[in-house]
């Protein structure tokens, strides 16, 4: 029972301050953002490449959290034009340059990790201000916490389903990987990210959150989206994690692992769905 108690401890204490973060301001979102850029980008270096180029590390950590900035500044304030964030290449450039310096060239080819951490992490996470901030730099954070809110759902339901009735019958999702991950449980999961997107449609979330566009059928498409690239995302983790013999990506949150661990789903269908509801607006309109 500690384990189950500690885990559900700080999985409140961490949803409820990342609610918080979001719901507040978007200083208070800036610096959630800032934080889960340099913090999951320190996770994922670390676990591909140890201890190893730490300097360079840090200099990837600083530069995730600067490209993540950029972009809020962008959507922020609308009258900074939008070539600013290409700012963004003279960190980028910097690290590049370091790299010149090491003296040990022994595992070189780690550097790719470096770069792979922008595409996977920083560029996800700075995408996050697109849905946030509109293009009068206008907040409202709502919707992003809806967001996560059907991710946390659909995992929920895929965890329950899974381990309900796909540890039994019918058979694994991605084994050689995931191998508790059952079709059962995808299904399950869908199943509750569809039910929990209708319920914000038809008690109005979604139009408190300013997303009245959002009908019954662009839900369902969007609840199916999203937890088709939270799946992903999980796998995609799953993936490295198995590849360096790693349990978890780091032991930030007590019973639940790493802020990677906890995000990993985030980091696609957050994306996602911002891209689609972005695209039906720009439809509408």
């Amino acid at each position: 029972m500690k384990p189950l108690f500690v885990r559900t401890i700080s999985g409140v204490i961490y949803a409820a301050v990342l609610i918080g973060c979001i719901l507040w301001c978007k200083y208070s979102f800036l610096a959630l953002m800032l934080f889960f850029a340099a913090t999951l980008t320190y996770e994922f270096l670390r676990l591909t490449m140890g201890r190893e180029y730490f300097f360079s590390q840090i200099l990837t950590m600083v530069t995730s959290a600067t490209f993540v900035a950029l972009i809020w500044a962008v959507r922020t304030f609308p009258s900074l034009p939008a070539e600013f964030a290409f700012l963004i290449l003279f960190p980028i450039l910097v690290i590049m340059v370091n790299s010149l310096y090491v003296r040990d060239k022994t595992d070189f080819g780690k550097f790719a990790n470096i770069y792979a951490s922008f595409v996977y992490i920083a560029l996800p996470v700075s995408m996050f201000n697109y849905l946030v901030i509109d293009g009068d730099g206008n907040y409202n954070g709502l919707i992003l916490v809806l967001f996560m809110v059907l991710v946390w759902m659909s995992d929920v339901g895929a965890y329950i389903f899974g381990m309900s009735f796909g540890q039994k019958y019918g058979k694994k999702l991605f084994e050689s990987i995931s191998p508790k991950k059952s079709w059962i449980g995808f299904w399950g999961g869908m199943f509750v990210a569809i039910l929990v997107s209708l319920i914000f449609c038809f008690t109005g979330v979604w139009k408190i959150a300013g997303a009245e566009y959002i009908s019954w059928y662009h839900s369902i498409i969007l609840a199916v989206l999203m937890n088709i690239a939270g799946v992903y995302g999980d796998l995609f983790e799953s993936q490295w994690k198995r590849h360096y013999a790693v349990k978890d990506s780091g032991k930030l949150i007590p019973g639940h692992g790493g802020l990677l661990d906890r995000l990993d789903s985030t980091l696609f269908a957050v994306p996602v769905g911002m891209l689609y509801i972005n695209l039906l607006v720009y439809i509408i309109s």
